[in-house]
Parts: structure tokens; C-alpha cells; sequence
């Protein structure tokens, strides 16, 4: 039973962040994810930071140590030479006091060594350490320029995308039908053209007939002009066709009866 309702807990969050997934701004999502990067690049600076100072407060651990091992070496050599100087003197309980002295000295300086050697240690690691948060903050660094690039070129990508959408979404508009009750643009478009294709058929048609009258008159106008120039060359030539015209269009004279006469003698 509690695998059942394990494996139905995890098919609900699946679901409920595919469906947030879809549903989100890229762009606030794209802010989100850049945040986050300078989050953790802020977090792994202070922890650079707390290794370097760490590597920095051994170096000082050491550097003290270092001083008082060379402070101790010498008492220890002066209290070495201020017992031979009681011992030639003949000052024996001198002599013992200063030697006493340079056997606790030495014991200070025994400790003194192991702590600079265990300092020596802790400032070789901690100096790798440094090292490598440096290199890690660089590298984050880098990572993270690159992201804030890769950010505004996602930005600008998505800006088009949204651009090319609405185009898309008004080009579907535009040929989808509004209603049954309503024609497409396609089809209105198609009845203009249509329209349109006919008036200027009617016009071409219209300005044929125009043409075919003045071509007519032109004609006429012309066998005018040619009659008139062909009479004026045949008075020219002494051709005139008068005459015979007179005679053809002349009409026939009739005897009259005289008076007084009879038509059958």
C-alpha cells in the first residue's frame, strides 16, 4: 500500500510540474535560474574566502612560531655560554643555575620545533586549499559570464519566438472562417478579384467597339479624300466623268403631240 501511494505521490508531482512547466514565463523561469547561479557563485566566494583566511591565519600561526623558535635558540646558546663562562670562573653553583636554564630552554624549544613542523604542515594544505578555491571561483566566475551571455541571448531568441507566434496566430486567424454566417477573407478576396477581372473585361470590350468606330470613320474619311483627289487628277488628265454622267442621269425627252392631230393617221 505505502508503494502505491509513494508511486502516486511521485506521478502527481510529475504532473504538477509539467503542467507548471508549461504554464510559466521562460523568462522569469530564465531569471530564476540566473539567480540562483550568482547565489551560488556568492556562496562559494565566502567559502574561498574562509579557506584563504584560513591558509593566511596559519602562515601568521607559523611565521610566530618561527620567531620564537629563533628566540628560544638563541637564550638557549647564550645560556650554554654563560655556563662555560661560570664553570671557567670557578662559579660552579652559576654554572649549574645556567645550565638548568638552557635544559628548560631546550625542552621549550623541542615543542616549539613540533609545533612549527605541525604549522608547516597545516600551511602546505591550507595553501593548496586556497589554491583551489581561487581556481574554483575563477572557473564560477567564468561560468557564470557565460550564463549571463547565454541569458541575453535566450532573451533575444525568445523574443522572436514570441514575435513569429503572434504572426502565426494572426495568419491562422486570417484564414480561418469567423463564423457560418461569415465568408473568410480568402473568399471575399477571391469575389474582389473576380470582380475586378470582369470590369476590366467589360472596359477592354467597351473601348474595342470604340476603336472598330473610329477605325470606320477613319476609313470613310479617307475614300473622301481619296474620290476628291481622284476627280482632281482626271480634270487634270481631261478625263472628266461629267459628261457621261449628264448623259446617264439626263432624261429622255418625249415627242409632244401637236394639237390637232390625229394619233391614227
Amino acid at each position: 500500500m505505502f508503494k502505491v501511494f509513494r508511486k502516486w505521490w511521485k506521478y502527481l508531482t510529475a504532473k504538477t510540474n509539467k503542467s507548471f512547466n508549461d504554464k510559466a514565463d521562460p523568462a522569469v523561469q530564465l531569471e530564476q535560474a540566473l539567480a540562483e547561479a550568482q547565489d551560488q557563485h556568492r556562496r562559494l566566494k565566502e567559502q574561498a574566502v574562509n579557506v584563504i583566511a584560513t591558509q593566511k591565519q596559519s602562515e601568521i600561526r607559523l611565521n610566530t612560531k618561527m620567531a620564537e623558535l629563533e628566540k628560544l635558540n638563541g637564550n638557549a646558546r647564550q645560556a650554554l655560554i654563560m655556563a662555560a663562562d661560570a664553570t671557567k670562573a670557578g662559579d660552579a653553583a652559576k654554572a649549574t643555575q645556567y645550565n638548568s636554564a638552557a635544559e628548560t630552554i631546550a625542552n621549550q624549544l623541542i615543542q616549539v620545533e613540533k609545533d612549527v613542523e605541525g604549522l608547516k604542515s597545516m600551511v602546505m594544505n591550507s595553501t593548496q586549499a586556497a589554491d583551489q578555491a581561487k581556481a574554483a571561483v575563477a572557473q564560477n566566475s567564468r561560468l557564470l559570464q557565460q550564463k549571463l551571455s547565454e541569458k541575453n541571448k535566450l532573451l533575444s531568441q525568445l523574443e522572436q519566438a514570441k514575435m513569429q507566434e503572434q504572426m502565426n496566430k494572426a495568419m491562422d486567424q486570417l484564414s480561418e472562417t469567423v463564423g457560418d454566417d461569415v465568408p473568410t477573407l480568402k473568399e471575399v478576396s477571391d469575389k474582389i478579384e473576380a470582380r475586378y477581372a470582369k470590369a476590366q473585361a467589360s472596359t477592354e470590350l467597351q473601348e474595342t467597339n470604340v476603336n472598330s468606330r473610329i477605325q470606320e470613320v477613319e476609313l470613310a474619311t479617307a475614300n473622301v479624300e481619296a474620290q476628291g483627289r481622284l476627280s482632281q487628277l482626271r480634270e487634270e488628265l481631261g478625263l472628266s466623268a461629267a459628261p457621261a454622267a449628264a448623259e446617264i442621269t439626263a432624261p429622255v425627252e418625249t415627242p409632244l403631240e401637236q394639237p390637232g392631230t390625229a394619233t391614227g393617221a
